[in-house]
């Protein structure tokens, strides 16, 4: 996001040479809006703008939790120290000045957005594992089943056969198969055989 149209042009080029899709801002207010509506994985700001400074809508950016982890690089004129503390103060995760050497815009570019997708990869496996660890507390639980036919109720209310259940509330591959007992009841003719293995 920058004020200077010309700029905005320069930056542009750059990144779609590399492939990157873009969306440009030329206030602040325009960037905060854009930004929540297109949820961008970076965003590079500059400080001096109409209406809200770049320090402002960083803040902002990062009071909001839905945009608030979409990564801030300051890309800038101001080159004093305070400036640049201000700007990780504020939530930067980077600082450039003006005027920028293309090839270590993309190489921080590149970074920050890689440590972004890591980062969204890894809260994406948290939310996995906790449905995961809530399958296997509702298996270790106490578990309402049918006394006769053994239909098992779930959370719902709703009654289900044992297999139907399992497959639903864990990752077991269940197969099918008669044990000595069964085998004895349904098929007589094959008991003493049976009897004889369990001996």
């Amino acid at each position: 996001m920058d004020d200077v149209p010309k700029n905005l042009q320069v930056l542009g080029n750059i990144l779609r040479k590399k492939n990157y899709n873009i969306a440009a801002a030329t206030s602040g207010k325009q960037a905060l809006d854009m930004v929540v509506n297109s949820q961008p994985d970076l965003i590079l700001l500059d400080i001096m703008m109409p209406d809200l400074n770049g320090y402002e809508v960083c803040e902002k950016l990062k009071e909001n939790p839905t945009i608030k982890d979409i990564p801030v690089i300051f890309l800038t004129a101001k080159t004093e120290t305070d400036d640049i503390v201000k700007g990780f103060t504020v939530g930067a995760v980077d600082y450039l000045t003006k005027p920028f050497e293309s090839a270590e815009l993309l190489a921080r570019a590149n970074t920050h957005i890689e440590l972004k997708r890591a980062r969204d990869k890894e809260r994406e496996l948290i939310v996995q594992l906790k449905e995961a660890l809530t399958r296997v507390k509702q298996l270790s639980g106490m578990i309402p089943i049918c006394s006769r036919c053994k239909k098992i109720r779930d959370d719902e209310g709703f009654w289900q056969r044992v297999e139907e259940y399992l497959e639903a509330h864990s990752e077991a591959q269940l197969t099918h198969s008669l044990c000595p007992d069964c085998v004895i009841k349904l098929f007589p003719e094959m008991s003493e055989e049976i009897l004889e293995e369990k001996e």
